[in-house]
């Protein structure tokens, strides 16, 4: 795909930094640059090799010397985009790279919409969707488990395999077709005896790769965390004790925490969310109620809950109800205040845990802060999260499409049982093949590719 336009963007990140960056994009990006660059060699930049760097400065049409530069040049197709793509180092504030920016517009480059450089990369055929997407979660990621995720999908691990599984599909649609063309070459057993257990492997395989799309998720945006419990057990101290920061308020008044407060985890590269939420119990304070019931609504968001106790009170009514709700969710109970006289021990607390773990903490005193950290790991190891060399479903449009190939492909098999033509077959087999290309971004809806690309800022 051919552009006419050429397309211009701070690419470093806003504020005062030692370098940043404005990268030109298009059919006349080397030419515009030449035009307000006046380098030491005595060679234009449209006579220079493609990838190299030149030394000089940005000037205005008066000639006035703006920043001092180094020019990155990269010509098509070898370039992110695919189209001749020039990047101009300048110094890093804002100043002097809004006025560079303005020079390259005056010379008729427009500014770029936001994620325009990766929407040419993803049309002119330079990535696909997937690592549209992966180039996202980079920028994103967290921690390095994330960031490794990422770089494999960037990589194409997911967009090769979809690949391997469209052209087994497309293998087994042209026998199909063939035989419905040519129906006096049939033989007298149906066709789809010959692949039937090629469906049902190709089929175990899509859904062996939908089971690590929650694993995915969790690496790619991190293990949602609740801590929960009554009011004054010590919520906001163990999520300030585990960030090892103050980021939440803690007083001795009960109620202090009316909202869910969000802060991220990094426990040996893997990404936690901690939300520390308001205590849980019957209120007649207005803004406490809406507290409480964002509260259980975090609860049933997450992944996994830290269920703190106040060892130093009995356990009552109230607290026995929450833990009773937390039946079908992975649960580690937290004792805290072991530092105080201690009225619940391990041993009672097991009565109402039905075996899950119990660890006892003191988060004033930052005592059994690393046993707790090692309980949340192994929370990773039971759901299997590594990173490895298999492909990855990461995210829910990925998701949604790989469950609607499954459904194809069920269907395949329901009409193979019951004898049903094999141009009935084809039609569902090709639905299989489009829902695994949408994956990759083949035959994407504009709104829904506008829409992704939105997500970007302006200078990626």
């Amino acid at each position: 795909m051919i552009y006419n336009d050429t397309i211009a963007a701070i690419s470093t990140a806003p504020g005062v930094g030692g370098i940043g960056i404005i990268r030109v994009s298009g059919m006349d990006a080397i030419q515009i640059v030449d035009e307000v660059f006046k380098g030491v060699s005595k060679k234009t930049l449209q006579e220079s090799p493609s990838h190299t760097i030149h030394y000089g400065h940005i000037v205005n049409k008066e000639g006035k010397v703006i920043d001092e530069v180094l020019v990155m040049l990269m010509k098509a197709p070898k370039t992110f985009t695919r189209e001749d793509v020039v990047e101009i180092n300048c110094h890093g504030g804002p100043v002097p790279l809004e006025a560079v920016l303005m020079e390259v517009i005056r010379k008729g480059a427009r500014l770029a919409d936001s994620g325009e450089f990766t929407k040419r990369a993803f049309l002119n055929g330079r990535i696909d969707l997937a690592q549209v997407e992966a180039i996202m979660d980079i920028i994103e990621a967290k921690t390095e488990v994330s960031l490794s995720q990422a770089v494999n999908q960037l990589e194409g691990k997911l967009s090769k395999q979809i690949k391997e599984y469209q052209d087994t599909l497309i293998q087994i649609i042209a026998r199909i077709e063939v035989s419905i063309d040519y129906p006096e070459y049939d033989e007298d057993e149906p066709l789809a005896n010959d692949f039937v257990d090629e469906i049902k492997a190709l089929n175990d395989q899509l859904k062996k790769l939908l089971a690590t799309a929650d694993t995915g998720k969790m690496i790619r945006e991190g293990i949602k965390t609740a801590i929960v419990g009554q009011p004054n057990v010590g919520k906001s101290s163990l999520l300030n004790a585990l960030l090892e920061e103050n980021k939440a308020i803690v007083t001795d008044i009960p109620g202090t925490t009316r909202d869910v407060v969000e802060a991220y985890l990094n426990i040996d590269g893997m990404p936690f969310v901690l939300l520390d939420t308001a205590g849980i119990r019957e209120t007649e304070d207005i803004v406490e109620k809406i507290g409480v019931e964002r509260s259980k609504e975090s609860i049933e968001k997450a992944d996994l809950v830290l269920m703190l106790i106040d060892s130093s009170r009995a356990l009552d009514e109230e607290e026995l109800n929450i833990i009773n709700e937390l039946t079908n969710k992975t649960v580690i109970f937290v004792l805290n205040k072991i530092d105080l006289h201690s009225v619940i021990t391990q041993e009672i607390l097991e009565q109402y845990t039905k075996g899950q773990p119990i660890i006892q903490i003191s988060a004033m005193k930052q005592n059994g802060l690393d046993t707790l950290r090692q309980a949340m790991k192994q929370f990773i190891v039971k759901q299997g999260i590594s990173i490895g060399q298999e492909a990855t479903i990461s995210n829910q449009r990925q998701k949604q499409s790989l469950v609607k190939a499954i459904e194809s492909l069920d269907k395949v098999e329901d009409t193979i049982d019951i004898g049903m033509p094999e141009d009935c077959i084809a039609i569902d087999l090709h639905d299989a093949y489009g829902h695994l290309g949408n994956i990759v971004g083949e035959a994407l809806k504009d709104e829904i590719i506008g829409e992704l690309f939105s997500r970007f800022c302006l200078g990626k």
